[in-house]
């Protein structure tokens, strides 16, 4: 058997049960960003249940096929990150935004923290992130969302990733106006390369104890949420 792809499809069975557990602390029929299309193999088993979202694919092939798979959504045919720098379809308040770069997922956060986006009282962020075989490599002080981080905890972030990976979703929150009211995050994948995390935020005006709260047990060194499937 390809071991390849028995590893690869047991990623995909994790960022699955990681999404559908996201939609269990959703709204109804969400309103999603999806930034990574690809071949729309999550919205078949978890985003379909939308009302509406936006997703962004750079292959054209792709980006057709999604069209033809969700009518009621905004498919964009680009790159991805400069389009979420622009500010694309900020008049929709999403309840759920899932990035699943190739590799970091820092860079995407400053762009979700530029001003001008709409944003519902409590959103939930879910996130497959390759940065940490770069950060194994040495390659943290090549990261520019990083470089602030290096300076005061070092160059070898691998062993703190998750940490850091909140520290920065912390950040994001705090210049939205929000607070971080959970999280869940865990290693996956081939020698633990991948990071899966999820981040409930809270509207500081409006911010409390609220039902469904991501909250629990010690997952991969940081306060996280038991989710189905996904350890």
């Amino acid at each position: 058997m390809n071991t390849s792809v028995q590893k690869d499809n047991s990623t995909f069975r994790q960022k699955l049960a990681l999404r559908r557990e996201v939609l269990r602390h959703a709204p109804d029929a969400p309103t999603i960003l999806e930034t990574h299309g690809g071949y729309g193999r999550i919205f078949e088993r978890a985003w379909f249940k939308a009302h509406t979202g936006v997703v962004i694919e750079a292959d054209a092939q792709k980006a057709e096929a999604l069209a033809r798979q969700r009518p009621t959504w905004r498919v964009y045919q680009g790159n991805n990150l400069p389009c979420l720098r622009a500010g694309i379809a900020n008049d929709l308040a999403f309840d759920i935004v899932d990035l699943d770069p190739f590799g970091s997922s820092l860079d995407y956060l400053d762009a979700l923290a530029q001003p001008g986006r709409t944003w519902p009282d409590r959103w939930q962020l879910v996130v497959n992130d390759g940065m940490r075989q770069t950060l194994r490599l040495g390659g943290a002080w090549h990261c520019g969302a990083l470089r602030d981080v290096v300076e005061r905890r070092g160059n070898n972030l691998d062993p703190v990733y998750l940490e850091v990976a909140r520290e920065l979703v912390e950040v994001m929150a705090d210049a939205l106006g929000f607070r971080l009211a959970g999280w869940v995050g865990y290693y996956t994948g081939a020698n633990d390369c991948m990071t899966h995390y999820w981040a409930t935020l809270e509207r500081l005006a409006t911010a409390g104890t609220a039902p469904g709260s991501a909250s629990g047990r010690l997952v991969g060194g940081v306060v996280g949420a038991e989710v189905p499937g996904a350890l």
